[in-house]
């Protein structure tokens, strides 16, 4: 296949949602369509089934939550599909507001019961920033939900989008029928026992006033299907593919993802609509997908993928051209020739060697400590992706060795879990001790886990009165080292040698601003 053809024939693309919509189930069923995986696996609290499969960290099995992003990719009728998988949890938010810098659209999942949730509203917040496309699938119908009107209106009103049905719900919960797809115009049974392979029966109905519907779902809500595909069609505009592609538009399907139901509606409708790799901006100029010579940029460091070779993983998006196995690229940031003798293709932490890859992919580059977040590979152009953002964080506490035996393991850990970018560590210039910071207290739960049982190391957490880290950089040199002799309690440097000025109340930060006018103090570091 020629260049163009590879990349028009890519689909990568998020899936988000409130913790508990049912994210990870739909990522499940949509493996299982690509025939990625023969039995899918339910995210259950405490009692799994059998382990969701881009679920595959210890904890996340455990708490029966994500938290962090994974990459699957498989191919369906032609198509090379990407998914990532993000956490829903808003203290792993970070994670996945960094992935969504590295899709080209996103599918939203809505709990039909509860409806638009507030992590919902913040996520759409980051899609309607780069006017990401989004599809909307509303979850949970074999549950008494709200009504699909309803579902609608609040959609709209919740995320500021227009919306289209592209499939409709027969009624929900117990006397759940099944979907009618309006974009293919064919009737999808829904059979309650729960169907963990991809054989959903379907119907073709080109007119629905044939009778033969109501032998099939009833007369009842036949005819209620009949009224609420009437007013569909009178109160929506057609689905407008263009408008969808802007991210002004979201087309919508309803389903219930742990029966595998709605699901291959939703795929084989998202082959056809969803983007192909799009431009991706540089500090310089845009890149386009279709350029001969490869671009990419590392979006999500994962310390051990495996944990007997506590290797790092480097997960780098494909922007332009091919990439090839054991080939040179420059690594802009460091001005390193590196080439790699295994980049690898995901299935969640199954990771398989490649010999090429194109605008779209997710390659995993293995990593002895090298790369950071947002590192650009080229084959020799100096370009820096923009938009990959990292947040001040909102919680802090000291971290102190638990363990003066594994003193080692505890830095060694400490330093790769940071370098995922889940965390920022802070050296206070004070004492010298060290400060983690994150965006969510669960964070810390999650560090200290992993350094025991991926390091061997232990840890124990003390508090720390800090309301807020920024960034602060001058051009004024006289201001600035006033400033840090001044503030010296309150001053530290980040991982990468930064000024950070730990802040212990809002009043502190105010009056800082007021008095010290030519630094700068910024509250995101773009890395």
């Amino acid at each position: 296949m020629t260049l163009q053809e590879e990349i028009t024939r890519r689909r990568t693309f998020a899936v988000i949602a409130h913790p508990d919509a049912g994210k990870t189930t739909l990522t499940e069923k949509l493996l299982l369509f690509g025939g990625a995986i023969h039995v899918a696996g339910a995210v259950k609290s405490n009692k799994i089934k059998k382990g969701a499969t881009s679920d595959f960290m210890e904890i996340e099995r455990q708490r029966g939550i994500s938290v962090a992003t994974s990459v699957m990719g498989f191919e369906y009728q032609g198509a090379k599909i990407n998914i990532l998988d993000t956490p829903g949890h808003e203290d792993f938010a970070e994670d996945t507001y960094r992935t969504l810098t590295a899709v080209d659209s996103v599918i939203i999942v809505i709990d039909g019961a509860k409806g638009v949730e507030s992590q919902t509203r913040k996520l759409m917040d980051v899609c309607r920033m780069r006017n990401t496309p989004v599809m909307v699938f509303i979850n949970k119908l074999d549950r008494p939900s709200k009504d699909p009107f309803e579902l609608l209106d609040e959609v709209e009103a919740e995320l500021h989008i227009k919306v289209r049905p592209l499939a409709f719900p027969i009624s929900s919960g117990p006397t759940f029928k099944g979907v009618y797809n309006l974009y293919e115009r064919n009737l999808s049974l829904f059979t309650s026992d729960e169907k963990l392979t991809a054989d959903a029966s379907t119907v073709n109905f080109e007119e629905l006033s044939n009778p033969e519907l109501d032998s099939y779902i009833g007369e009842a809500y036949a005819e209620q299907l009949r009224q609420d595909v009437d007013l569909i069609e009178g109160v929506y505009d057609d689905f407008d593919r263009e408008a969808y592609l802007r991210g002004e538009l979201a087309s919508v399907f309803f389903g219930s993802a742990v029966n595998n139901f709605g699901v291959r509606e939703l795929l084989e409708c998202f082959i056809r609509i969803a983007p192909s790799p799009r431009p991706a901006p540089t500090a310089t100029r845009q890149v386009e997908p279709g350029e001969q010579k490869m671009t990419g940029f590392v979006f999500k460091i994962h310390a051990n993928m495996d944990p007997n070779h506590r290797d790092r993983i480097a997960f780098m998006k494909i922007c332009s051209g091919r990439f090839e196995r054991n080939k040179n690229y420059l690594h802009v940031r460091s001005g390193k020739q590196l080439k790699f003798s295994s980049p690898t293709a995901f299935m969640a932490e199954k990771k398989s060697v490649i010999d090429e890859a194109f605008p779209g992919d997710i390659v995993g580059l293995h990593d002895t400590g090298n790369f950071k977040i947002g590192d650009t590979f080229t084959e020799g152009e100096k370009l820096k992706f923009t938009g990959i953002p990292s947040f001040a964080p909102e919680q802090f506490r000291y971290i102190e060795n638990a363990d003066p035996l594994k003193f080692k393991q505890l830095a060694k850990g400490i330093d790769q879990l940071m370098d995922e970018g889940v965390a920022q560590l802070f050296t206070s210039s004070l004492n010298g001790r060290k400060i983690i910071g994150t965006v969510g207290a669960l964070q810390f739960e999650v560090i200290q886990y992993r350094l025991e049982h991926e390091y061997g190391a232990s840890c124990r957490w003390e508090p720390i009165s800090i309301y807020k880290a920024c960034w602060i950089e001058s051009d004024n040199e006289e201001q600035l080292k006033d400033f840090k002799r001044r503030k010296h309690t309150n001053m530290a440097v980040d991982k990468h040698g930064n000024d950070v000025f730990l802040a212990d109340t809002s009043y502190a930060l105010a009056l800082a601003q007021e008095n010290f006018k030519d630094i700068r103090f910024h509250f995101t570091s773009e890395v």
